[in-house]
């Protein structure tokens, strides 16, 4: 088993035992969160859907932000990334939201982040965003170490949330 679906797998064990549910929003990660997730078993009982918001088009669709209302707000920070986990939770009736967004590379994004720049940050009884910068240009490698790092964040705040 992966670390990434070792990471779900608890994660999943603890949202089924509190019957709390979630709902992603992953950019740079491309869906490798909600596939993590998704791959425990009886991840019906908490997975209520996610969407990969790669661009402000899906954003739109998705998650029914209005930049226009956030001032200043860009994509591929903490603010963002929380408005996104809020939004998913408010859109899906969940108890919590989790999202990534950031620059898988090879290169970086047109706000000037380097490759391998991520945010995270997960929406509930408890509230957490944190930055990630590997320094990698491999796409790929990035893409599972923002995946991660989205799953850690899960982890830390179900634990703060306690039970």
């Amino acid at each position: 088993m992966s670390e990434l679906n070792e990471l779900a797998a608890t994660v999943g064990a603890m949202l089924k035992q509190r019957e709390e549910t979630i709902a992603v929003s992953e950019s740079s990660s491309g869906g490798l969160v909600s596939a993590a997730l998704l791959s425990v078993p009886g991840a019906s009982a908490y997975f209520m859907g996610g969407a990969v918001t790669y661009t402000g088009t899906a954003r739109d669709a998705y998650l029914e932000i209005d930049l226009d209302a956030h001032p200043g707000m860009r994509s591929a920070s903490e603010p963002y990334a929380l408005l996104c986990a809020k939004s998913s939770r408010e859109r899906l009736g969940t108890t919590w939201g989790l999202s990534e967004t950031g620059a898988a590379g090879p290169t970086g994004n047109r706000y000037g982040d380097e490759s391998g720049h991520t945010c995270v940050a997960v929406s509930g009884p408890v509230e957490l965003t944190e930055t990630l910068e590997t320094g990698l240009t491999d796409r790929a490698e990035n893409m599972d170490l923002f995946a991660k790092k989205a799953l850690e964040l899960l982890d830390k705040a179900l634990r703060q949330a306690g039970h």
